[in-house]
């Protein structure tokens, strides 16, 4: 077995967060080992999913 170390590509991105909501982001990693960066990827990806499952459902109900 050959280990293989992978990296996904990534590019940076500047983005304006309101205080307030960098604040709440903040609080709620803190403790869980997750980083504001992983953090907002993973709400990125939940957010999509949940559009593209929204527009399915909605073409069901038409």
């Amino acid at each position: 077995m050959e280990f293989k170390l992978t990296k996904k590509e990534s590019e940076n991105k500047t983005v304006r967060f309101p205080v307030e909501l960098i604040e709440d982001i903040n609080k709620a990693i803190a403790g869980n080992d997750i980083s504001f960066s992983r953090f907002v990827i993973l709400a990125c990806d939940f957010a999509l999913k949940y559009m593209e499952n929204d527009k399915k459902n909605n073409k069901k109900n038409s």
